[in-house]
């Protein structure tokens, strides 16, 4: 990620269809998604794989944080003094970041962080978040609970 993208490819209604049947399951086959959307099991091949060589999707497992042994999250909002883009590096480099943007508002950057406890968000924000140059403050917003998220958007 870290560039803006070029011009985005323009999708058809087909490759949007594609896109949503493996949203909805990125397991599902060729065959099934080709009866749904009408195209051959080589012609979805085909599709999914130029979508996913042009960077349209990608087709990852999602886990539950809180299953896999982080059930402490937080949104730290950043602010920077100089050069943003060094800081957004520094922070790309680091672990425990899983979602990271540079953005305009009240805050430079927004960083999602999973830790294993309190203690290791503390060591986060503290020990490699502040200390890296130009970081000037980090808020944390320490999440209560999930009550959405989702990964089908993009197609409509």
């Amino acid at each position: 990620m870290g560039e803006s993208p070029a011009k985005a490819p323009v999708l058809d209604d087909v490759s949007k269809a594609i896109i949503e049947q493996l949203q909805q399951d990125g397991r599902r086959s060729y065959g099934s998604i080709g009866k749904a959307v009408g195209l051959s099991e080589a012609a979805v091949r085909q599709r999914v794989q130029r979508l996913l060589d042009s960077g349209v999707m990608q087709i990852v497992a999602v886990t539950d944080p809180l299953q896999v042994g982080f059930p402490r999250e937080a949104m730290l909002g950043i602010t920077v003094s100089g050069d943003i883009e060094k800081v957004a590096q520094e922070l790309e480099s680091l672990a425990e970041v899983n979602y990271l943007v540079i953005c305009a508002g009240g805050f430079d950057i927004l960083a999602e962080v999973l830790a294993e406890d309190d203690d290791h968000l503390l060591e986060v924000i503290n020990a490699k978040i502040r200390s890296i140059p130009g970081v000037l403050r980090a808020e944390a917003f320490v999440y209560l609970t999930l009550r959405k998220q989702i990964y089908t958007w993009g197609t409509r």
